[in-house]
């Protein structure tokens, strides 16, 4: 089988539809149609089922997708490795991930350190939330990925080895010259008139249990499709967010923090694949650990 065709099926899954993967694999639509036909021939299964928006993968499609992501993510490894070796770079690149709050301040403050220590190599750095890191590493598109177990957590996976970080105080972000900013550590039950916004489940499942907790309801009234947009709609003085401690160091000028009494907290983990380790990550993973000690 070709990797090609593989790729075509991975793509045309991710974008759940065959006109959108033909355009981004610069096939015709045809085409690609009959390289999914063709895959399906010579595995004996159907992988796809056209739906009114689209198509999706079967129960068969999905078990195919998962192996064929993993083998063509090493397949593009190997040949980065080949070339690297061909011009004399011998130094395997690192890819990390971390979620948007890590990948702010903490991580690229790590690598840096690592760099350090081990010379000048080629990094990346994929902002990602925690399952979709998770499963980057697990098809080996990721090297170390920082992960938190904010809800809904992170799932058991024998594919790779998770290493515990530290523990992280969620604090409340506000508009500079709110009335309850600068203040010492403030019970929720103080900010429960207020208007919140969430870019996350996990965060806004935060919030709500500690608000339940103290008896109160926090009105998450408002949602941002990440979390500089987020950040945006508390500067602008729309609302008031929960976030992570980590991410104080890192906040925009036009906000400022208040931490909780008796905060929500989060686990920070480390991942890595069981298998085909970086030389790097276990380094890179103490570093990191020295940074929340």
């Amino acid at each position: 089988m070709e990797l090609t065709v593989w790729r075509t099926f991975v793509t045309v899954c991710r974008l759940g539809s065959l006109s959108a993967a033909a355009a981004e694999l610069h096939h015709t639509q045809s085409a690609v149609s009959r390289q999914i036909a063709g895959l399906e021939r010579q595995l004996g299964v159907v992988l796809i089922r056209r739906h009114a928006r689209g198509v999706r993968p079967t129960a068969a499609g999905e078990v195919f997708r998962h192996h064929a992501l993993a083998t063509l993510n090493e397949a593009d490894r190997a040949v980065r490795a080949a070339r690297e070796a061909h011009d004399g770079v011998l130094a395997r690149p690192l890819a990390v991930g971390a979620t948007p709050s890590l990948a702010a301040g903490i991580v690229p403050g790590a690598v840096r350190d690592l760099l350090e220590r081990t010379g000048p190599r080629r990094w990346s750095l994929l902002p990602g939330l925690s399952a979709h890191l998770h499963r980057r590493v697990s098809t080996g598109g990721l090297d170390l990925a920082v992960v938190t177990d904010a809800p809904p957590g992170l799932s058991p996976d024998p594919r790779v080895e998770r290493r515990f970080l530290g523990l992280d105080d969620m604090v409340v972000v506000l508009p500079v010259g709110h009335p309850r900013a600068g203040r010492d550590p403030v019970p929720i039950q103080e900010l429960a008139d207020q208007t919140w916004v969430e870019d996350n489940d996990g965060s806004a499942a935060l919030l709500e249990q500690h608000a339940a907790r103290a008896g109160v309801d926090a009105r998450i009234d408002l949602s941002a499709a990440d979390l500089p947009g987020k950040l945006a709609m508390v500067a602008t003085g729309h609302a008031v967010a929960l976030v992570p401690g980590v991410l104080t160091g890192a906040l925009r000028a036009d906000v400022t923090t208040v931490p909780l009494v008796d905060p929500p907290t989060r686990g920070i983990y480390t991942i890595t694949p069981r298998r085909d380790t970086h030389p790097c990550a276990p380094l890179l993973h103490d570093l990191l650990a020295a940074a929340f000690a």
